[in-house]
């Protein structure tokens, strides 16, 4: 919803209903992950995508209906069908779409969760897409990780409960999913499904040494939904108007830096650390801090394999162990054959999507079977 959240917001200002279909699972090659949507305006205008073209049309004329009568559907389209190839997913993926309407009326809340949403704070919305109840069927549940949860009405404490701590779970990772519970919000149950768009803050990406490379870097990485900060400790160099595409430019010595915003609850298991000072003065004491942090999804650093040789060396000096020196990427990136900035900003990316995901890296020419997992 993310992406659309502006028309919506807009639409929504205006006292106008709006169909919305949200990707709530996907199986096999499906090409949007859950939580993209697509929009179906009251002048019939289509905003967004759940499938990247495929079933856009098909899902188009459900949300159609959906507003007509109010009811909400969930909707599986996959190979499986005998429909699949007609609404054109030609893809092997396999997607379950629920549509629904959003107005004032139905979403009195919606203005609350995207100024949440716009300033960068932690919510989640969670949504019933299936349930033998149908009144209970598209009803919504708000959490923030400072706040009780208000009760929709037909939910019971415990459908509260059991939400709650799962989507709180889930905006730890920056996640959306579909969670399964018993009707009454049972652990172990079915019949009752909940699908939790997590809007967590950003991930941050932090880019230490204010060089050419850095400046690719923060463009990739803005360009990729990270929040990017650029930090050095020469003001001569770490400025605005070099690095425009970061959110913030610091000034300070590297591994000062990181150790306050560790210090400050600032870092997570999605924070990104990239290292292209190169210079032992700055990126060993760096290392030092960012490899012994206790969860951050990836520490690279530039260099040549001889800086490398050099830099573990100080490392274990310093008293590093095997198991913290095995979580360093280095030298940085995949191999792309890469030249410029913009090159390498592109195969340290790589690498940092491969690593989040699990991809392999290869060429996908050269590899059997599905391409998504």
């Amino acid at each position: 919803m993310r992406e659309v959240l502006g028309e919506l917001r807009t639409w929504w200002e205006k006292g106008e209903t709006v169909g919305v279909g949200t990707v709530v699972a996907t199986f096999r090659s499906a090409p949007r992950p859950p939580g993209a949507s697509m929009l179906v305006g009251p002048d019939g205008a289509a905003v967004g995508s759940v499938s990247g073209g495929c079933v856009e049309g098909a899902v188009y004329e459900l949300a159609q209906s959906v507003v007509a009568d109010g009811v909400p559907v969930l909707q599986r389209y996959g190979v499986s069908d005998d429909d699949a190839f007609a609404v054109g997913l030609t893809c092997g993926g396999i997607l379950d779409v629920f549509v629904e309407t959003v107005s004032r009326e139905t979403f009195p809340e919606f203005g609350a969760v995207a100024d949440d949403i716009d300033a960068g704070r932690a919510v989640a919305l969670a949504t019933v897409i299936e349930h033998p109840d149908a009144s209970v069927l598209g009803s919504r549940l708000v959490i923030r990780p400072d706040q009780d949860a208000d009760a929709p009405a037909g939910w019971s404490d415990r459908m509260v409960d059991a939400v709650t701590d799962d989507a709180v779970g889930l905006l730890g990772t920056g996640t959306s999913a579909t969670l399964t519970y018993g009707t009454d919000g049972e652990r172990r149950g079915e019949g009752m499904r909940v699908f939790v768009w997590a809007f967590a803050p950003k991930p941050r990406l932090l880019v230490f040494g204010a060089i050419d490379f850095a400046a690719a870097v923060a463009r990739v990485g803005g360009f990729l939904g990270y929040d990017v900060t650029v930090c050095d400790a020469r003001p001569v160099f770490a400025t605005a108007s070099r690095f425009p595409d970061a959110d913030r430019v610091v000034v300070d010595w590297p591994h000062r830096y990181l150790q306050a915003e560790l210090d400050a609850g600032a870092l997570d298991q999605r924070t990104v650390i990239t290292v292209l000072t190169h210079d032992p003065k700055f990126d060993v004491p760096l290392l030092e801090v960012a490899l012994r942090l206790p969860e951050v999804a990836y520490v690279g650093a530039m260099g040549s394999r001889r800086t490398h040789d050099d830099r573990l060396a100080r490392l274990r000096e310093k008293g590093l162990t095997d198991a913290e020196l095995a979580r360093l990427h280095s030298p940085i990136g995949l191999d792309l054959g890469a030249r410029t900035p913009e090159e390498t900003a592109v195969s340290i990316a790589a690498e940092i999507i491969a690593g989040r995901w699990g991809g392999s890296g290869q060429p996908l020419a050269d590899r059997t079977g599905r391409i998504h997992g």
